[in-house]
């Protein structure tokens, strides 16, 4: 193999996007550490655990790409960077509480350590917070965007409690359901970069439906990994969305397709929650079986190939080029 192959064969990663703005980076961790701060002593430590377990900060070097993609060269993006994380922490600690984990990314969640009325407070804490860098920012336009995208989120976590167990949810209802509760915040982290730049409606515009495709193919593959053996590498369990009776697409999918006695598996399993152990294995035969995994996969593929053609309009510089590949690496998680 020469090198030009391997090249070709290597797989896509966040290092070259986490490499150029990773100055930025580190000021934003720094950030994010003062800001945690407070006199109640149970504050930082339950924030200071799910932040420490090991994100990708995927969503604030969205934001720091953004900006530096149009050109901004000041340094407003990092607080916003934070904020944007922020708001991430507290909706991962309040979907822990509502969705009874007791493991995030492969260690025991905040709420099984400290209980989940600890975590649902220290997630209020950080919602605030996220609200004050947004404040001290000074920009209305910023503030829109940030709070209407907290809205949605929240929207769609009702959504997500009404999809759960319901096994009518159709394929749209369930793509709503990840525009509010993942995809938002992704699009106005990318919005955020251009406001801070000063760009146009139409550049603030395209790096929103960046965000916003990133975010579907990102929380498409995760519904894949969920009933994948790679979950084990990722440091997760395999089926926590199936034990929890959650319609992701693939299951939403397989009901579709399924005939009567399929369909009443679905039913009894994740409506009625009566799951015996060897259920879990059933359903992910189900899935295979129908080429659901593969569809979904397939979708994830559509929506990060809008994403990249959202970028188009930009010049072909390296952060766009790894931009490019942070959606790639986005959909690869899969294989």
């Amino acid at each position: 193999m020469d090198a030009a192959q391997g090249a070709a064969e290597a797989k896509p990663s966040l290092d070259a996007l986490h490499g150029l703005v990773a100055h930025d980076i580190a000021a934003v961790n720094q950030l994010i550490v003062e800001n945690m701060q407070s006199p109640v002593t149970l504050i930082p430590q339950l924030a200071g655990h799910i932040i420490a377990a090991g994100g990708k900060r995927l969503r604030p070097m969205v934001t720091l790409a953004a900006a530096r993609l149009c050109g901004y060269d000041g340094e407003r993006q990092r607080a916003l960077a934070a904020c944007v994380e922020f708001i991430h922490t507290a909706t991962l600690l309040h979907d822990d509480v509502v969705d009874a984990s007791l493991l995030r990314r492969g260690q025991d969640s905040a709420n099984a350590v400290w209980g989940n009325q600890a975590s649902v407070l220290v997630g209020d804490f950080l919602f605030s917070r996220a609200f004050q860098l947004m404040v001290a920012d000074g920009s209305l336009e910023v503030l829109r965007i940030l709070s209407n995208a907290s809205a949605v989120i929240a929207e769609g976590e009702v959504l997500q409690l009404i999809t759960t167990n319901d096994t009518a949810t159709n394929e749209d209802a369930y793509l709503e359901v990840i525009r509010c509760k993942t995809a938002t915040l992704f699009a106005a982290a990318a919005e955020i970069g251009a406001v801070v730049a000063e760009r146009p409606a139409a550049e603030q515009q395209a790096l929103a439906d960046y965000g916003m495709n990133l975010g579907i193919a990102f929380q498409l593959v995760d519904d894949v990994l969920d009933y994948s053996a790679l979950q084990a590498k990722l440091g997760k369990t395999v089926g926590d969305d199936f034990r929890e009776g959650k319609m992701s697409l693939p299951v939403v999918l397989a009901f579709g397709h399924g005939d009567t006695e399929e369909r009443g598996f679905w039913t009894r399993t994740l409506e009625r929650m009566e799951q015996d152990e060897h259920d879990l294995d059933h359903a992910i035969a189900l899935l295979h079986k129908h080429g659901t995994l593969d569809e979904t996969a397939a979708r994830a593929r559509h929506y990060a190939e809008k994403a990249k053609r959202s970028l188009a309009a930009f010049p072909e510089i390296p952060v766009r080029d790894a931009m490019m590949e942070a959606v790639d690496f986005a959909v690869d998680r899969a294989h």
